[in-house]
């Protein structure tokens, strides 16, 4: 602590030891009830599909949800759920694009004039723009937004750890061992930020025969049993590889899927 602390760490530019995190206040007509973080060490382990289910299922469940694609540099939440209309501002602020199912999604593809425009800011601005997201952006009432991180633990995941209430996250992995070894990165961030972590869930854990209905494993056999036990953290759900949930996320129909691989994590995420 500062010997000139003045005890009101908004006004003050120490960098103090006792400095104190502040979390944003989000837009006035923003009413968030609960915010889910899903995070990995590592990308291409299927966090926006983890996201995009998730929030379906709330949405089947009766409840009001929102995906935050706070992977600005490769988002792909607008790709999923079709969206192809950008978001919309008066003067009262940014309203995220709205699926007909409901779930509302914001993401910075639906503020570029080309979907397919790079996105090359530095970490820092990175950062800002997901702060932004949810500071300016008017989402109303919503019971459970899911926020897509990108991969790792730079800018964006200590951006969100710190400025938004996340009330728990769920750490997305896959069968590869190097994947489980850099998800223990993305679990010991958690622990340092004091952040509650729901549980873990494996994607592309299998493949079901379609003439027996055998479990095959392309990459070797699950490691998420013995990874969950690790960390001490419930095993929430196994994806497998599916080639109808592929072709509905490439044809941004996700919301048709049908499948409850994920109802168990839901289960935990209303307990909250």
């Amino acid at each position: 602590m500062s010997e000139n602390c003045t005890h009101d760490c908004s006004t003050c530019s120490e960098n103090c030891a006792s400095r104190e995190i502040v979390k944003e206040v989000p837009h006035e007509l923003s009413h968030i009830k609960k915010v889910i973080g899903v995070v990995s060490g590592k990308g291409g382990v299927g966090k926006s599909l983890v996201s995009s289910l998730l929030a379906i299922t709330a949405q089947r469940r009766g409840y009001k949800a929102a995906i935050l694609d706070a992977d600005i540099t490769g988002p792909s939440i607008p790709k999923i759920f079709g969206l192809k209309e950008g978001a919309v501002a008066d003067e009262s602020g940014l309203y995220p694009a709205v699926t007909i199912p409901g779930t509302k999604v914001m993401s910075v593809n639906l503020l570029l004039e080309d979907a397919g425009d790079p996105v090359v800011w530095r970490g820092p601005v990175i950062a800002g723009v997901v702060k932004q997201f949810w500071t300016d952006v008017i989402w109303g009432d919503v019971d459970y937004m899911f926020v897509d991180m990108p991969p790792g633990t730079g800018d964006v995941p200590l951006t969100v750890f710190q400025s938004l209430p996340v009330d728990g996250i769920i750490v997305v992995t896959s069968p590869q061992e190097l994947v489980s070894m850099i998800v223990g990165k993305a679990v010991r961030m958690a622990g340092l930020m004091n952040i509650p972590i729901l549980g873990i869930i494996e994607n592309m854990s299998y493949i079901a025969c379609p003439d027996c209905g055998k479990k095959l494993y392309p990459f070797g056999e699950s490691k998420a049993e013995a990874l969950a036990a690790e960390y001490k953290l419930p095993l929430l759900a196994q994806i497998p590889i599916e080639s109808k949930l592929a072709a509905l996320c490439d044809a941004g129909t996700l919301e048709t899927f049908e499948g409850d691989w994920l109802e168990g994590a839901l289960d935990v995420i209303e307990k909250l």
